[in-house]
């Protein structure tokens, strides 16, 4: 037993210490690039994503939708802060809408229509958040990779323990 505990200990700290050392890598492209839109391939877009330049960043995938049209944006959030001010206040992982910035163009008098000054030509904005996972913003379905890390850990624990058993 005391084996289990040394090994659940070295795993947390090498955990910890992996966790602080380094940044997230996410993939950072748009549904104009091939192998980047719904249907995510990696190998289409030939890479393996970039590191992102903050230590406690977070993966964004945002999904903008006009009728039929959508665009898919994968990047990291220190990216995006800059020019999205719709981005919804709590970045923990999972999708939500985005926020409504109503100061947005407030000032401008603009009558060029594709400027789009007010950012609301597309109809539905979501931002899906995930930072458990290097690369994590180019699966479906965010809201199950979170369970990802738990049940492994899970798994190498009971492991462990039925093998110092026998």
């Amino acid at each position: 037993m005391a084996g289990v505990g040394s090994c659940l200990l070295i795993i947390c700290i090498l955990s910890i210490a992996i966790n602080h050392c380094s940044a997230i890598w996410c993939y950072r492209c748009t549904s104009a690039t091939p192998g980047c839109a719904e249907k995510f391939n990696w190998r289409g877009i030939g890479y393996w994503g970039e590191q992102c330049p903050e230590d406690n960043d977070i993966c964004v995938k945002v999904i903008e939708r006009r009728g039929a049209q959508q665009t898919i944006i994968r990047d990291c959030l220190s990216a995006l802060r800059g020019p999205r001010t719709d981005i919804p206040p709590d970045h923990y992982e999972g999708c939500r809408p985005a926020g409504k910035d109503v100061r947005l163009g407030h000032y401008v008098n603009n009558t060029i229509k594709e400027l789009d000054v007010h950012r609301d030509y597309y109809n539905d904005v979501t931002f899906c958040f995930c930072f458990l996972d290097h690369r994590c913003n180019g699966a479906d379905s965010l809201q199950y990779r979170s369970l990802l890390v738990p049940l492994t850990t899970i798994a190498i624990v009971l492991s462990l323990y039925k093998f110092t058993r026998l």
